[in-house]
């Protein structure tokens, strides 16, 4: 029953829409902006009409408020014809004119427009319109529908002799109403005379916005069809005719730039149509193209926007007043707000033209899903970037629950609001509006904090389990599923962290094998300090604990903090043993050693890599025997016993063959080529070491890949090859000294802060290449500045092997007793013990020393 207001009529004695709206919504309980919310429109929209400033909305503005609203019945009726009042049809389904009444017009194709990125759509669809009567192009309001629909009716016209003509379907249209405008494009008054005007001959139709009469366009195209067998129908809507036979082929939206992208120049950007189609409108709102500051936001904006061509359209227009980076800034989190002419194939009588916000446009989609399935959307708007069908089956089923949702994920495709890319198992994503906007129905329908929960429960448990295939034969595809799932992992951490602590810790704790292998260990370090000391964990049982101490350890090797984490190491292996959990006790065992070698305590790291074997061997975990072999090979090499080292190593490569871990093969080949370079064979260790280099990039280890790089420009400087030496280190270094420098850089201006051991490591190591090169060149002043740096930096850091021998180059370079003292008190205090070949160079000093006596 329509609510009785103040008693104010329209001139036609109908009460106005301000009033009628304003009456709804207050018998409803509702405010504006509840409503607004409700039915996914703009709070101003409601304003506007309840104020009488805006009089004739969009239609999709009207279904959504009466939805809203939940009016049905006369009600609905009412509310629709006074919000979009219809003229008086013609008498005649087709006037004496030859053109159609309002409700649906038949209309001369426009002429296609320049699409950007569409020719392989263009093709596909021309191609089925060979093999289906009826191919419905289907998706969000502003993706393209209806261009896509001209430019393949003109791409197909030659192959359609009986005619390629076009209904545009109006609101209020019946059955007979588009049978008539049908038939009327093609000459014929009714439509048993179609078949006779085709004689055989095939024809296209194309059908434009069928959402304004889904069910009298769906009985049309039924008599149409069984009419006329050699007639094709292209269909553009929001949603399938829902016709035997139909094809439906959802149109989505462009490719966009990939967020790890890093454009250079706009042809880096050219290969994405969505940024190409930016640019091309950006180029008809100003004068100059993107300038190379603006590249970077240019690509996150039509990431923003998810590549969808009318919001492109809209935020390229408002570029005549700001530039892209101010664009991002101010409509980067808004876009849903974006306003716009409503897309669409209008002809030019068409007074119905206005306005559509996006948001609008979305929710048209949205409101045409089942309750069950706009519920299912508003969970699966808590993942931020692409996800597999398993999670999504995760997050939307009951706890020990299994459901199918693939129907209900085909169901959201057909719709347009659900993009499916790629070919691996992360191929699934909401457009960044559409995923905003079920983001805002799930916080109108209060649901925002269990879903986001929820969303962390399915990422720790995805991130548990993926985990342990960091380590073997599966690390490659193991860190690839956490790659794509970087940006959940980062929401869910978040999330948990502040509303579920005992969650983020079993997130965090599965995590630090990735976080080191992507140089995020002071991040993901930060993240364990915090939930171990948050007082919500601690009654957390203890082996997670231990794990999460052990993941601190790990991550504080990285850069420097061992010492600070060492206690914490001690206790993880106290609870591990304690608990009977092997694999505990061996990773903690494995992680001492690495912390009690940085800190000088050689003996204890000898002791715990002694100890993993032991229990390793006992166990026949094969894949910790290599590990553990590995550590005692370093202690080998120490005690310059180079022969044992080299068959320790044969040991671990082939034991990690035995146990498939490539990683850990490559990493026993990067030692034995840095073996090989210490036995003086500098050729084939350079030979070694480019080889190994070039399968860790392709493994994925970048910080491995630099260290195995340097120590082949070692080899290289070892050799007398200095170019080639100094084109590593510049390779390695770009931001540091040039070939030729005389002074070495200061050590910490080449680093980020939190990383200065791995910068000591890594300043080391280059002070070492320059230093060798310039002696070998004859130039010792040089050498002496780049030994003297190197030896600075490796006192600080854990690699004493690395601060003997800047020590025996500076000794050899000066000739300075003091430096040969300082070497002796390095040697004592590391217990690392001289190559042959040094006590060569340092008995030929002394020597000269003492002829020159």
């Amino acid at each position: 029953m329509t609510p009785d207001h103040d008693g104010a009529r329209s001139p036609g004695g109908r009460t106005g829409l301000s009033d009628l709206l304003r009456g709804h919504r207050l018998a409803a309980g509702l405010t504006q902006a509840e409503l607004a919310s409700r039915a996914g429109v703009g709070v101003r929209t409601v304003r506007d009409l309840e104020r009488g400033r805006a009089t004739r909305p969009q239609r999709t503005t009207v279904d959504l408020l009466a939805d809203a609203l939940g009016l049905a019945g006369d009600d609905r009726r009412e509310f629709v014809a006074t919000a979009r009042p219809t003229p008086a049809r013609p008498g005649s389904r087709l006037p004496d004119t030859g053109t159609a009444g309002p409700s649906a017009a038949p209309v001369a194709l426009p002429q296609p427009v320049p699409l950007v990125g569409r020719d392989r759509d263009v093709a596909e669809v021309s191609g089925l319109l060979d093999a289906h009567p009826v191919v419905s192009l289907v998706g969000l309001a502003g993706v393209g529908k209806t261009a896509l629909a001209v430019t393949v009716a003109h791409a197909v016209a030659a192959r359609h002799p009986g005619g390629v003509s076009g209904v545009l379907v109006g609101e209020g249209s019946d059955v007979a109403d588009v049978l008539a405008a049908s038939a009327s494009v093609f000459g014929v008054t009714r439509l048993a005379d179609l078949a006779c005007r085709l004689d055989g001959r095939p024809a296209l139709l194309v059908v434009d916005a069928v959402d304004r009469a889904p069910e009298p366009v769906a009985g049309a195209l039924r008599a149409l069809t069984a009419a006329a067998p050699d007639l094709r129908v292209l269909v553009t809507g929001r949603r399938p005719v829902g016709l035997p036979g139909e094809l439906v082929r959802p149109v989505a939206p462009l490719d966009v730039p990939p967020a790890e992208a890093a454009p250079a120049d706009p042809a880096d950007l050219d290969r994405w149509p969505a940024a190409a189609l930016f640019a091309a409108r950006l180029a008809q709102a100003r004068r100059e193209p993107p300038t190379a500051a603006e590249l970077p936001a240019l690509a996150a904006l039509v990431r923003r926007l998810g590549g969808l061509p009318l919001a492109i359209e809209l935020m390229a227009a408002r570029g005549r007043i700001l530039d892209v980076t101010e664009l991002l800034d101010r409509y980067g989190d808004r876009v849903l707000d974006l306003t716009g002419a409503q897309p669409g194939w209008k002809p030019s009588t068409d007074r119905s033209a206005g306005t559509v916000t996006l948001r609008e446009a979305v929710a048209s989609s949205y409101h045409l899903l089942a309750p069950a399935d706009r519920a299912a959307l508003r969970r699966l708007s808590a993942f931020r970037n692409r996800w597999s069908v398993e999670l999504a089956e995760e997050l939307l089923a009951g706890d020990g629950e299994r459901w199918d949702a693939a129907p209900m994920l085909d169901r959201l495709r057909e719709l347009g609001l659900l993009s499916v890319r790629g070919a691996g198992p992360f191929r699934f994503r909401l457009l960044d509006a559409v995923r905003d906007f079920a983001a805002e129905q799930a916080d109108v329908e209060g649901e925002t904090a269990g879903i986001g929960l929820r969303h962390a429960s399915v990422i720790a448990r995805f991130v548990h389990r993926t985990a342990p295939g960091l380590v073997g034969a599966q690390l490659s595809g193991a860190v690839r599923l956490l790659d794509e799932a970087t940006s959940d992992i980062i929401a869910a951490l978040t999330y948990a962290g502040e509303h579920a602590p005992e969650t983020a810790l079993l997130l965090a704790a599965s995590l630090p094998r990735w976080w080191r292998l992507r140089g995020r260990d002071v991040s993901g370090r930060r993240w364990l300090r915090r939930l171990l000391a948050d007082p919500r964990t601690a009654g957390t049982r203890s082996t997670l604990r231990a794990w999460a101490m052990l993941g601190a350890a790990r991550l504080a090797a990285e850069h420097g903090a061992g010492a600070e984490e060492l206690p914490a190491a001690r206790a993880a292996l106290v609870i591990f043993a304690e608990v009977g959990d092997v694999v505990g006790e061996l990773s903690a065992r494995s992680v001492l050693c690495v912390l009690l070698r940085g800190l000088g305590a050689h003996d204890e790291a000898r002791e715990q890599a002694e100890a993993a074997l032991a229990t390793a061997t006992r166990h026949g975990r094969v894949r910790e025997m290599a590990v553990a072999q590995s550590h005692l090979t370093w202690h080998d090499v120490r005690a310059a016993r180079l022969a044992d080292a080299r068959r320790r190593l044969a040991t671990v490569d082939r034991l990690a063959a035995q146990c498939g871990d490539r990683r850990l093969r490559l990493l026993a080949r990067a030692d034995q080529a840095e073996l090989t370079r210490l036995e003086g064979r500098y050729a084939e260790a350079v030979e070694q070491g480019r080889r190994v280099a070039t399968a860790l990039a392709e493994l994925g280890d970048p910080g491995r890949q630099r260290r195995t790089i340097g120590k082949v420009a070692l080899a290289l400087a070892g050799q007398g090859r200095g170019d080639e030496a100094l084109a590593a280190a510049a390779e390695l270094w770009p931001s540091g000294a040039v070939p030729g420098q005389r002074r070495p850089p200061v050590v910490e201006s080449l680093n980020p802060p939190g990383m200065v051991a791995d910068a000591r490591a890594e300043d080391a190591l280059r002070g070492l290449i320059e230093g060798h090169v310039a002696l070998r060149r004859g130039d010792r002043e040089l050498a002496v500045e780049w030994f003297a740096a190197a030896a600075d930096a490796a006192a600080g850091g854990a690699g004493r092997r690395d601060l003997v021998e800047a020590l025996v180059g500076l000794a050899v370079s000066t000739g300075d007793p003091a430096v040969l003292d300082r070497l002796d008190a390095a040697r004592r205090a590391t217990g690392v013990s001289l190559l042959p070949q040094e006590e060569e160079l340092l008995f030929s000093l002394v020597a000269r020393r003492q002829q020159a006596r």
